[in-house]
């Protein structure tokens, strides 16, 4: 299979780096200083169960989105802020059988992309704790499994990640999914980067508990009013978080500690925004959402 990862980030890479090892022809496109390190010397893909370096001939990289030309599978892992635009970026070059396959934050950004490009996309559910350490250097420290939407196209591609060693689940109700997901980020995200601490050590905290109880409790309700059906063990996996990835920065963390802009808008600012447009109140997510953007915007003020 020919794939290409568009927005080869700490998510791309490392599956982009599992389809390489497996033997698919990969292209990672992705931001200057990780492509020349890419081209340099492979990606290095650092798990916990080994430390390789990952190149041609199976994997390449480029800062080109016409990368994607020719690509059966396209995943596409742009931050939720550039969905649009990504999209039109790779919308020429598309295969006509492409299945875009979405690896993102936040639940709207298949409905989004499909208003942009002509070809099959799926929504997947990504559950994995990565960084990039370095140019062309990613770390994964756990878990790696992907819950993707039905599509024509949807087994074939399971199969093959299931065989590149990435557990796969094809799930009819992708939105609860999504959802759950959302939740979890809603809980985590924005107290990691606002203290800058990691899941593990951020759960111990005063309070820390209770406060994800209220921000989960809004999640849970807004999600009712817009008809999600949500899966049953969402407490669950919210604990299972801290556990799992105790030592894991959120990606919003991450990106605050960079001085980049974060996804916050598409995690505790959409749960704000949707509550508010169905009528349920959400106080807890949208000081969270405040909270995140004035970090951001004082980090960008010219001093």
């Amino acid at each position: 299979m020919k794939v290409a990862v568009m927005g080869a980030g700490a998510v791309g890479c490392y599956y982009g780096g599992m389809l390489a090892r497996a033997g698919h022809d990969v292209v990672l496109i992705g931001r200057p200083q990780h492509v020349e390190a890419i081209e340099r010397e492979g990606l290095r893909l650092e798990t916990q169960t080994f430390d390789e370096q990952i190149g041609h001939p199976h994997l390449t990289a480029s800062v080109d989105p016409a990368a994607v030309t020719g690509a059966n599978l396209v995943l596409f892992c742009v931050k939720s802020t550039d969905t649009e635009s990504a999209g039109a970026f790779i919308k020429p070059h598309l295969a006509a059988d492409a299945l875009v396959l979405t690896l993102q934050n936040g639940v709207d950004n298949a409905e989004r992309l499909r208003g942009v490009i002509d070809q099959d996309v799926a929504a997947a559910v990504v559950y994995v704790a990565t960084e990039m350490a370095g140019p062309g250097h990613v770390r994964h420290h756990g878990r790696g499994e992907l819950v993707i939407e039905p599509s024509p196209q949807s087994a074939a591609v399971a199969q093959t990640l299931a065989a590149a060693q990435v557990p796969v689940e094809i799930s009819a109700n992708v939105r609860g999914a999504l959802w759950a997901k959302l939740i979890l980020n809603c809980a985590y995200n924005a107290l990691s980067a606002i203290t800058q601490l990691p899941y593990g050590r951020l759960v111990t905290g005063e309070g820390v508990r209770d406060s994800m109880r209220d921000v989960i409790d809004e999640c849970v309700a807004v999600a009712q009013a817009d008809g999600v059906t949500l899966p049953s063990d969402v407490d669950v996996a919210v604990r299972r978080i801290a556990e799992t990835m105790p030592g894991q920065y959120s990606s919003t963390a991450q990106d605050l500690a960079r001085g980049k802009r974060s996804e916050i808008d598409h995690l505790n600012g959409y749960v704000a925004r949707r509550g508010a447009a169905l009528g349920v109140p959400a106080p807890a997510n949208r000081l969270l959402h405040t909270l995140v953007r004035l970090i951001e915007d004082k980090a960008r003020q010219v001093v």
